[in-house]
C-alpha cells in the first residue's frame, strides 16, 4: 500500500465536512464578511490593481485561499485538502461598481445576489469581489468563503493577515505555515487513508453514543426536578421566520455603540453576549409584531460556541460547537427580557458543559457522507420544514473582533459586517462582531421568508435604546 501522496493531504474533520454534506440548491453552506473602507488619507490613491496586487502577495499567509477539496473515491469517508498549485486569481477575485454614490442599502442588495450563489467546488472555496462607488467615496471589500475551511473565530484570525496595522502597510506578522507539497494521492492511497480513518472514527462511535446518552440523561434529570433548562431544539413556536426556504438571500446591515453595551454590562451584571441576545429579542419583538404574527412564548436562538482550545488558536478549521437560549419576545419589558435572557444562557451553558464541547465534532466525525447528503437533500426538497415545529427559530452568533484599527492598501476599514449561513426550516442568521468602538451586525435571511429584512435591522437601534432607559430608570431610583 503506497503512503507517498498522504504528506500532500490535511484531512478535513467531521464538522469541517458537515458544512460540505449539508449543502443544497437551497442552504448555501458559505459564510461572508463585508468590509466597509475609507481611502480617505491614502496618499497613493485606492485601485484595484493594488487591491488585487495584496491578494498575490499575502495568499500563502491564509491557507484556505490555497488549498481544494480532492474527495475520497466513492465517498467512503470526509474529503481531504490539497494544494492548489494551478489557483488562478482572476477566477476568485472580482470587480464591480455601485451607481456612485452608492448606499448602504444598494450595498446590501448587492450583497444578497452574492451571498444567493454557492461556491463551485472545483477550486479553492472563497472569492472576493471589489465594491467600487460606495458614498463618502469609500470602497467595500466582500470575501465569502465556504464554512467547511473556517468557522467564525478562525475566519476572523485567518482574514486579519490580509489586512495592516496602519496605513502606511504595517503588516501584522505572518503565521508559522508548513504548505503540504508533494505528488497529489493515488486513488488507490486515497481510498487507503478512509478505510482507515473510517475504521477508527467508527471504533469511538460506543463510547461516544454512552457519554451522549448520559449526559442527555444527567440533563434531563435536572429539569426534572424543576432547574432552571436553555432552549429546547424542536419546542421554537412557529413564526414567519421559520419553514422551506429558497436560495435566494436578503441581507441588512446595522451598527451599535459598544461602549453603550458595555454601561448595560457593568449596570446590570449581564454579560455582553446577554445584552446582544436581550437587544436581538426587543427588535424582533417588534418586528414581529409588526407583522402581527407575535408569539406568546419565547423563540429558540442557536447560539454557536467557540470550543477552540489554546493550542488550536490560528488553524483554519471549525472548533465550534452549539448551545440554545431562550429569546423571549413574549416579554414586554426589556429588563424582564434581559433577566430571561440570562437564565435561560446560564442553565444553556451548565448543559453544555454536560454534554461536552466535542460531542459535536465526534458525531460529525462518525457520520456517513453518502447517507447524510442524501438524507439533507431530500429533506430540502420535500419542505419538510414547514410540516413540524421549528427546530430552532434562528441563530445568533457573536465574534470578538479587533479592537484597534485595521487597514487595506492605504483605506482604512470603519465597518465590517459578517453573515453566516442560513439553515433550512430557520430562515435568520445574524451574526454580531465587534471593532474598534462599536458592535456590526449583518442580518442575512431566505428571501422567501423575510423579503422585508431591513425593517428587522431597523429595529435593533431603538431595542437597545429601549433598554438603556430602562436601566438608567432603575439607576435612577
Amino acid at each position: 500500500m503506497g503512503t507517498q501522496g498522504w504528506a500532500a493531504m490535511e484531512p478535513l474533520s467531521g464538522l469541517d465536512a458537515f458544512f460540505l454534506y449539508a449543502e443544497t440548491p437551497s442552504q448555501h453552506t458559505h459564510v461572508t464578511l463585508v468590509a466597509v473602507l475609507d481611502p480617505t488619507g491614502d496618499e497613493v490613491g485606492f485601485s484595484f490593481e493594488r487591491v488585487r496586487d495584496r491578494f498575490a502577495e499575502r495568499l500563502g499567509h491564509v491557507p484556505p485561499l490555497t488549498r481544494r477539496l480532492q474527495e475520497m473515491p466513492l465517498r467512503l469517508h470526509h474529503p481531504v485538502w490539497v494544494e492548489d498549485d494551478h489557483l488562478d486569481l482572476d477566477r476568485h477575485l472580482h470587480r464591480v461598481a455601485l451607481p456612485s454614490p452608492g448606499s448602504a442599502a444598494e450595498l446590501a442588495d448587492l450583497v444578497s445576489r452574492v451571498a444567493s450563489v454557492p461556491l463551485p467546488r472545483d477550486k479553492p472555496l472563497w472569492e472576493a469581489w471589489v465594491v467600487e462607488g460606495l458614498e463618502h467615496g469609500q470602497w467595500a471589500l466582500l470575501v465569502k468563503m465556504h464554512h467547511a475551511t473556517i468557522d467564525g473565530v478562525s475566519g476572523v484570525e485567518q482574514m486579519v493577515h490580509l489586512f495592516d496595522l496602519d496605513a502606511a502597510g504595517t503588516s501584522l506578522p505572518a503565521p508559522e505555515r508548513t504548505v503540504r507539497r508533494g505528488p497529489l494521492p493515488t486513488t488507490l492511497e486515497l481510498a487507503s487513508y478512509a478505510a482507515v480513518s473510517k475504521a477508527l472514527s467508527l471504533v469511538d462511535a460506543v463510547p461516544l453514543a454512552g457519554r451522549t446518552v448520559g449526559a442527555l440523561a444527567t440533563i434531563w434529570r435536572r429539569r426534572s426536578a424543576g432547574g432552571t433548562g436553555g432552549g429546547t431544539p424542536l419546542t421554537a413556536p412557529p413564526s414567519p421566520l421559520n419553514g422551506a426556504i429558497t436560495g435566494e438571500r436578503r441581507v441588512a446591515f446595522a451598527r451599535l455603540s459598544l461602549d453603550t453595551i458595555k454601561g448595560v454590562r457593568r449596570d446590570t451584571g449581564a454579560t455582553v453576549n446577554d445584552v446582544v441576545l436581550t437587544v436581538c429579542a426587543g427588535a424582533l419583538r417588534s418586528y414581529l409584531e409588526r407583522r402581527g404574527a407575535l408569539p406568546d412564548q419565547p423563540l429558540v436562538a442557536a447560539v454557536p460556541v467557540n470550543v477552540r482550545t489554546e493550542d488550536q488558536r490560528g488553524r483554519a478549521d471549525n472548533r465550534v460547537s452549539a448551545l440554545f437560549a431562550q429569546l423571549p419576545v413574549d416579554l414586554d419589558d426589556p429588563l424582564d427580557r434581559l433577566e430571561a435572557v440570562r437564565a435561560s444562557t446560564s442553565a444553556a451553558k451548565e448543559e453544555h458543559e454536560v454534554i461536552g464541547p466535542d460531542v459535536l465534532q465526534g458525531w460529525a466525525e462518525v457520520t456517513d457522507p453518502t447517507t447524510m447528503s442524501l438524507a439533507l437533500g431530500l429533506y430540502s426538497n420535500l419542505g419538510l420544514a414547514d410540516r413540524h415545529r421549528p427546530a430552532v427559530s434562528l441563530t445568533i452568533s457573536n465574534v470578538p473582533g479587533p479592537p484597534f484599527p485595521l487597514y487595506m492598501v492605504g483605506s482604512e476599514i470603519v465597518r465590517t459586517y459578517p453573515l453566516g449561513p442560513v439553515i433550512e426550516g430557520a430562515g435568520l442568521n445574524v451574526s454580531v462582531i465587534s471593532y474598534r468602538e462599536s458592535v456590526d451586525v449583518g442580518f442575512i435571511a431566505a428571501g422567501n421568508l423575510l423579503p422585508d429584512l431591513q425593517l428587522l435591522a431597523d429595529e435593533l437601534g431603538a431595542s437597545l435604546a429601549e433598554l438603556v432607559t430602562a436601566v438608567d430608570a432603575v439607576a435612577a431610583g
